[in-house]
């Protein structure tokens, strides 16, 4: 896998951290390969809205490369970016997509938030990995599968961190991301 910037042409194995920053564009700008693309996107819709907070994700996949996730929540909607190489093969070397999706805080129906903990010899508890999932009130496009035909199935968006994939900042920012999003949910919109 080749990337633009990196001396020997090689994406590093391990992104930067992002969960030190607290702004979007700082973020972004130290963990995102492509973040001008990213943000101009995001703001194409947030257009001067607050964010209230985010979510970013990367890793590189061996049949597409690199992929990419923003997701911000301005305390109505949840505006999610995706980046992500095209496949050898379905166009020109270097392209990606890019894609938009805006969710209204009001069709998120549940969100849910798993942890790992893991306890050291001297008692001490520290997390190690989150999974968070938010289901929304839209049906899944995916065709079902076997086990699952004739039954509806709602979209969800879903998340995860652990120690070896983002470290333990990540990990915290992405709990307060859905705490965040727990915080707004079913609350009436000004």
């Amino acid at each position: 896998m080749t990337g633009p910037g990196y001396d020997n042409g090689d994406l590093p194995a391990v992104f930067p951290d992002w969960s030190p920053y607290a702004d979007l564009e700082s973020a972004a700008r130290a963990y995102l390969r492509d973040p001008d693309i990213a943000l101009d996107a995001l703001g194409g819709v947030l257009r001067g809205a607050s964010v209230l907070g985010f979510t970013l994700e990367r890793f590189v996949n061996e049949v597409n490369g690199v992929w990419q996730e923003v997701v911000v929540c301005d305390g109505s909607r949840l505006v999610l970016w995706h980046g992500e190489d095209v496949p050898p093969g379905e166009g020109p070397p270097g392209s990606m997509t890019s894609s938009l999706r805006v969710v209204p805080v009001s069709t998120v129906t549940e969100v849910g938030c798993r942890r790992r903990l893991t306890r050291s010899e001297t008692g001490e508890i520290r997390v190690d990995s989150i999974d968070v999932y938010l289901l929304l009130s839209s049906l899944d496009e995916a065709p079902p599968s076997e086990e699952m035909a004739g039954a509806p199935r709602h979209d969800a968006l879903r998340f995860g961190k652990t120690l070896d994939d983002g470290g333990a900042g990540q990990i915290a920012r992405l709990e307060e991301f859905a705490r965040l999003v727990a915080s707004v949910v079913g609350r009436p919109l000004l």
